[in-house]
């Protein structure tokens, strides 16, 4: 046989272990997401790679049978013929010429490629693909079934799912977003917020109750009006005499209505009866997660809920906005009032309100303090790790930050400075 002859035959045995090498990778690199909506727009080609990953296990039987089969088929026969032209000597000679031929043209140039156009090189070689686990399909389910022997001789359980949860690899999926732009930050910020809905409770994100605006129904009707006028906003929960015997809620332009009808048929306002314009109060537990109170808002197609604990104690109030606020961030609109709980300084330091909490800390900075079940706001940690309610002036240094005990009010911690320790 002549030397051209035989460097045709492994010049085309080198192109068939690129073709599988390349398709290895293409196949497993190639985005599911792409494919699948490729598919439900009606590309068969998507559809059929995605019916081909279907069995992973298969495909790479194939896949590794079909390439290892020309490599070795190329090496023995490169290295009978340069045997045949210099003796022993054609040995290394046939090592090493072939050993940088299946490197180059074999493997790191078909992979490369693949990589680079995952997606429409799995499609082009999905046919044939088909054809060639149809054909080796009874050996690499033999080969698939001795490594499955083998591994349970060592005791490995292949039956075990691998990887971690769902939410686990979503996390992971969403860290390996790539790009340093502050839109692409944003996007990541977002979908993690997502996923936090099934791990936040509403008591971590809730108007505490000391904050909460509520009308006392035995006011006079002067005083409920004069109130519900100044307040910034259009729901208040009414209690009687006690501010955990929650009534209802006053909704603004409930109010309003009443007023405006009550001028027009020129009715006295001193009789009208607050209680009879509120609406049913609705009470959610502290520990309800985000997620689960976001769907509860959908169902009731209500935007307001009353927080309580375990012992029916009123918590605080959530609503609509916060969770979506969770989402996207701080929604500010015409009616709001912008809240300034975190103040740098000239030096690099923060004055924080005691009632800011970790996560919107960690959300807002990219901190990594802790936020555990124990606590939800700055004063919660501080009061945690020291194990005590810190004086004013007292100063603590941990999680890689100094705090300063700038205000404290009875047993509250009002202000604390808060300063990077490296």
């Amino acid at each position: 046989m002549s030397l051209w002859v035989s460097a045709g035959i492994v010049f085309i045995l080198l192109l068939l272990s690129g073709f599988f090498s390349g398709s290895e990778t293409a196949l497993t690199a190639a985005s599911k997401s792409r494919l699948h909506n490729l598919e439900k727009e009606g590309n068969k080609r998507a559809g059929l790679v995605n019916k081909i990953r279907l069995r992973k296990d298969r495909m790479i039987g194939a896949l590794l049978l079909g390439n290892n089969l020309v490599n070795i088929l190329a090496s023995a026969f490169a290295t009978s013929v340069l045997i045949g032209l210099f003796g022993e000597a054609g040995v290394f000679y046939a090592t090493l010429i072939m050993t940088l031929l299946v490197l180059i043209f074999a493997e790191v140039l078909p992979k490369t490629y693949a990589m680079k156009h995952a997606d429409s090189m799995s499609m082009a070689i999905a046919p044939v693909m088909r054809v060639v686990i149809w054909v080796f399909f009874p050996v690499a389910e033999i080969v698939n079934k001795i490594v499955c022997f083998v591994l349970r001789l060592f005791g490995a359980d292949m039956n075990r799912a691998a990887g971690g949860s769902h939410m686990e690899v979503l996390r992971g999926v969403i860290d390996l977003h790539e790009g340093v732009d502050d839109e692409t930050q944003t996007q990541r910020a977002m979908l993690r917020s997502i996923l936090d809905l099934f791990d936040v409770d509403v008591e971590e994100i809730m108007t505490h109750r000391k904050n909460v605006l509520m009308l006392d129904a035995s006011d006079s009707i002067d005083k409920i009006i004069e109130a519900s006028f100044d307040s910034p906003y259009t729901r208040m929960p009414v209690y009687r005499e006690d501010t955990d015997n929650i009534i209802g809620v006053l909704h603004a332009k409930a109010l309003m209505r009443e007023i405006k009808t009550r001028e027009r048929n020129q009715e006295d306002i001193e009789t009208l009866d607050i209680e009879s314009l509120v609406t049913d109060p609705w009470f959610v537990p502290e520990s309800t997660t985000l997620h689960d109170q976001l769907q509860a808002f959908k169902l009731r197609r209500e935007h307001f809920a009353v927080v309580v604990d375990e012992y029916g104690s009123f918590m605080g109030i959530v609503t609509l906005e916060d969770i979506l606020e969770e989402i996207v961030g701080e929604i500010d609109d015409e009616h709001d009032e912008t809240v300034i709980g975190v103040r740098k300084q000239t030096d690099g330091s923060y004055l924080v309100d005691g009632d800011v909490t970790i996560r919107d800390l960690n959300r807002e900075f990219e901190w990594e303090l802790p936020d555990d079940e124990d606590y939800s706001t700055l004063a919660g940690l501080i009061i945690h790790e020291a194990q005590t309610v810190p004086e004013k002036g007292q100063s603590f240094t941990f999680f890689d930050f100094r705090f300063d005990i700038v205000k404290r009010q009875r047993n509250q911690l009002r202000l604390i400075r808060v300063k990077a320790s490296k």
